[in-house]
């Protein structure tokens, strides 16, 4: 399949999955500091750049993160590197749900993965994702906890809230659309700080 035809796909299943909505100039400055190029990419690491576009068509690589406004499709620098931990694309999907008890939401991880949306992770694997989803619970309950409002309690809460702030990257206002409303960073960091201030 000729590379344009491939490339027409995968932007058409991108939009698919996230919407048609445009980037701005912002967006693009944003996303060219935190992701890379999927052509330069595959060139650093050898690879053919539409063996890979056809592997995120037929759902064994998530789709990139972005589509930046002059085409570009916009990936993780660590693209590869679950696949190569796990021992190369066939082994990646049984590898990576594996590290859920539970089948079933193991299988929900790997396709949110492919959707390319975990944009939300400066590093994308099965324990950032676990640790994430860990950690956004834990904030959401923290103001129904016994002690809430306690000096103890406040710096059990800026403690999570910090170590997700390590974890997440800024977003930018795409996300906001492309996703419905407010980032996690948008309701567990920087609302909580603003709420439940440090003493």
């Amino acid at each position: 399949m000729p590379e344009t035809d491939l490339k027409q796909q995968l932007v058409e299943r991108f939009h698919e999955v996230n919407g048609d909505h445009p980037m701005t100039d912002v967006d693009d400055e944003y996303v060219s500091a935190q992701f890379v190029v999927l052509e330069e990419l595959c060139a650093v690491h050898g690879r053919d750049v539409d063996a890979v576009r056809r592997l995120m068509l037929e759902q064994r690589l998530p789709l990139p993160g972005y589509l930046r406004s002059d085409g570009a499709e916009m990936v993780p620098a660590d693209l590869f590197a679950l696949a190569d931990e796990a021992g190369g694309v066939d082994l990646l999907e049984a590898w990576f749900t594996a590290h859920w008890a539970d089948p079933i939401t193991g299988k929900a991880e790997w396709n949110a993965y492919l959707s390319g949306q975990y944009v939300c992770l400066h590093s994308v694997t099965p324990a950032t994702i676990q640790r994430k989803d860990y950690l956004t619970a834990a904030i959401a309950a923290a103001a129904n906890e016994p002690d809430a409002g306690s000096v103890g309690w406040s710096a059990r809460l800026h403690a999570l809230v910090d170590e997700l702030d390590t974890l997440e990257p800024a977003f930018t206002a795409y996300d906001r659309l492309r996703f419905g409303g407010p980032t996690s960073r948008d309701t567990c960091i920087d609302d909580v700080r603003a709420r439940f201030p440090r003493p």
